[in-house]
C-alpha cells in the first residue's frame, strides 16, 4: 500500500500512474472496525471495476482532537482506539491500494465544501468515484453534505455513493461503539465489532528497568496518543518474538504508582520467554500485542512492595486464564490472533 503524508505526493501519483484517478473514501477510520471493512470492500470492488487504485483519505490529528484543543477542552477529544501505525496496517490488510493522511489544522478546517471538492477531490486526487458514510459531513462548519457532494459529482464528472450503517446483532457498528466496549473492558464485544482481537503494535523501547527490579521484566511500547480507549491490566498474546505467539499479561495506562505522567505506556510481561532468545534482543523490534481479557483497571499501590505483590497476582491470574478450557468462539478468536 502506498502511503502519502499530505496531498502533493498523492497528486503526483495520480497524474503519473498507469490509470489516472482513483476511487476514494473519506473518514477517520479509527479502529478499522467491521463497518469500515464493509465500506472498504465496496470501495475496492468499485476501484477494480473502473481500473483505478482504491484510496482512503484520513486525517491526523483527528478533527475532534483539533476542535477540542481549539476550545481549550482537550479532555473532550475522543479516546483513540488505534495508533496511526495500526490504522494504516489494517487498511493495508483490507487490500487498500493507497492511503492519504492529511493534516487537520486551521487552514483545512476553514476550507469551504466547494473548495474541498475542487482542490482535494477533483484536482488533487482526480477522483472518479467517492464513497462516504451515511453521516458524512465536510467543509467549514460541516455544512457540506451528501446531497451537495452528489450534485458536484454529477456536474464535475465523478460518481458518488453512500453506504448506510453496518449492524452486528441488530446494533450499529461504529468507532463510538468500539470505544464503549473497550472502556467497559468487554474484549469479546470489542472483537465482535472489530472482526478480530483488539491489538496494539509498536517498537519495543527502553523503560526505567523497574520491572527487572520487581522480578517481572517487561516489553515497553508507547501509545502515541494522550487518551487510549482501553486502559487497565489485560491478559495478552504477543506476536513478533520467536516462531509462535507468546502468552502474557500487560498494563496499559499511565503507571500511577511509579509515574502518573499522563503518558500512556503498554508494558507487557511474557509468561514464558522464547527458548534461546536473549532478553535484550527484543529492543527495537516491532511487535503486536493482542488484548484478550481484562483483569481489572489500573491501581495505584501504596508502595513498590504492594505493586510487586499486585503484579504477581496479575501474573497468576493470567496463567489461570490461559489454563482454562476454551470454547469454540474463544478458540476461533485466538486462532485469528495467532
Amino acid at each position: 500500500m502506498q502511503i502519502f503524508r499530505g496531498l502533493q505526493g498523492a497528486t503526483r501519483a495520480q497524474r503519473h500512474g498507469a490509470s489516472a484517478g482513483c476511487a476514494v473514501t473519506i473518514g477517520n477510520f479509527d479502529g478499522v472496525h467491521r463497518g469500515h471493512q464493509a465500506m472498504l470492500a465496496l470501495l475496492i470492488n468499485e476501484a477494480r471495476h473502473r481500473g483505478v487504485p482504491s484510496c482512503v483519505m484520513s486525517f491526523e490529528p483527528h478533527p475532534r482532537d483539533y476542535f477540542a484543543r481549539l476550545a481549550g477542552r482537550p479532555d473532550a477529544a475522543p479516546a483513540r482506539i488505534a495508533t496511526l501505525r495500526d490504522k494504516l496496517s489494517e487498511l493495508e490488510r483490507c487490500g487498500v491500494d493507497q492511503a492519504v493522511v492529511l493534516r487537520f489544522d486551521e487552514r483545512f478546517a476553514a476550507q469551504s465544501p466547494q473548495a474541498f471538492i475542487d482542490d482535494v477531490l477533483v484536482r488533487g486526487l482526480q477522483a472518479r468515484y467517492v464513497l462516504v458514510g451515511d453521516d458524512f459531513r465536510f467543509g467549514a462548519r460541516r455544512v457540506g453534505d451528501y446531497a451537495m457532494l452528489d450534485a458536484a459529482g454529477a456536474a464535475q464528472g465523478f460518481d458518488v455513493a453512500r453506504m448506510m450503517s453496518y449492524e452486528v446483532h441488530g446494533q450499529r457498528v461504529s468507532s463510538s461503539a468500539v470505544r464503549e466496549a473497550l472502556a467497559a473492558g468487554d474484549m469479546a464485544r470489542t472483537a465482535a465489532l472489530l472482526g478480530r482481537p483488539y491489538a496494539i503494535s509498536g517498537h519495543v523501547v527502553h523503560g526505567r528497568k523497574l520491572g527487572r527490579t520487581l522480578g517481572f521484566r517487561t516489553l515497553n511500547l508507547r501509545f502515541a496518543h494522550a487518551k487510549s480507549a482501553a486502559m487497565g491490566i489485560f491478559v495478552v498474546q504477543v506476536h513478533g518474538l520467536g516462531d509462535h505467539p507468546l502468552a502474557g499479561v500487560a498494563s496499559l495506562g499511565v503507571r500511577p504508582t511509579v509515574e502518573d505522567a499522563g503518558r500512556v505506556l503498554l508494558e507487557v510481561h511474557c509468561l514464558d520467554w522464547p527458548a534461546g532468545m536473549d532478553t535484550e534482543a527484543a529492543y527495537g523490534r516491532c511487535i503486536s500485542v493482542s488484548l484478550l481479557h481484562k483483569l481489572h483497571d489500573e491501581r495505584k499501590y501504596p508502595s513498590l512492595d504492594a505493586l510487586q505483590a499486585g503484579i504477581a497476582q496479575d501474573t497468576a491470574d493470567a496463567r489461570a486464564w490461559w489454563a482454562r478450557p476454551r470454547g469454540p468462539e474463544t478458540g476461533a478468536a485466538q486462532a485469528r490472533a495467532a
